[in-house]
């Protein structure tokens, strides 16, 4: 199985940071405009995380420890910034199911990437919104990119028989998504891992019944 057509890969996939210090003159940044955009976008990086795609430029700032000021002097606008920085973290879940696409056990291909998937959702706020579409068309190729490679490995396992055939790979996004759940429901508190046993019960939900003897 390949990668959808025209996905990058991680080799020509720039990081954030090289991608707001690129200069059409080919010139180098300076050392101290490095070290605050390295800074800015390790800030936003926990920011979206924590508060979500709605998070404003002076809470970044303030995380990085550097001006409003500074952060428009080197970054062109909050709107770029995210859209980089998502860009580059849906890029590491493409990764993950790449590797998983590779993985001579089409299940447990599938079960690896799960759990990264559901993993980066639970931890991360932002990731959740991007995937949910709150980005709007800013993300579409690439969210395009994921549910490809999603199907594949959907079908990869169905193939073999590991994967129920009455499952459609469409419905397989939803349950990853509902495993990530929220900290608490019905007054009752979720457990640290609860994404974990979460998706432990969906994939045993998904597993092919073994043949009857």
């Amino acid at each position: 199985m390949n990668a959808p057509p025209n996905a990058p890969s991680p080799a020509q996939r720039d990081s954030t940071v090289e991608r707001l210090l690129a200069d059409a003159s080919g010139r180098l940044p300076r050392a101290d405009a490095r070290r605050n955009v390295e800074r800015l976008v390790a800030a936003a990086r926990t920011a979206v995380a924590e508060v979500g795609v709605g998070v404003s430029a002076h809470e970044i700032a303030r995380r990085a420890g550097v001006g409003v000021g500074t952060f428009y002097r080197r970054i062109p606008s909050l709107e770029v910034l995210l859209e980089a920085l998502l860009d580059e973290l849906l890029g590491e879940i493409a990764d993950r199911a790449d590797d998983a696409l590779t993985d001579p056990d089409p299940w447990h291909g599938f079960c690896g990437f799960a759990a990264a998937y559901v993993g980066l959702r639970a931890e991360s706020c932002g990731i959740g919104e991007a995937l949910g579409g709150a980005c709007g068309d800013s993300l579409a190729r690439q969210l395009a990119d994921l549910r490809g490679r999603i199907r594949q490995l959907v079908e990869r396992a169905q193939e073999t028989g590991a994967m129920r055939a009455d499952v459609a790979w469409e419905d397989v996004p939803f349950l990853l998504a509902a495993a990530a759940t929220g900290e608490r429901t019905l007054g009752l508190r979720a457990h640290e891992q609860q994404w974990e046993r979460n998706l432990r019960i969906i994939l045993d939900g998904l597993r092919a019944a073994p043949p009857a003897p």
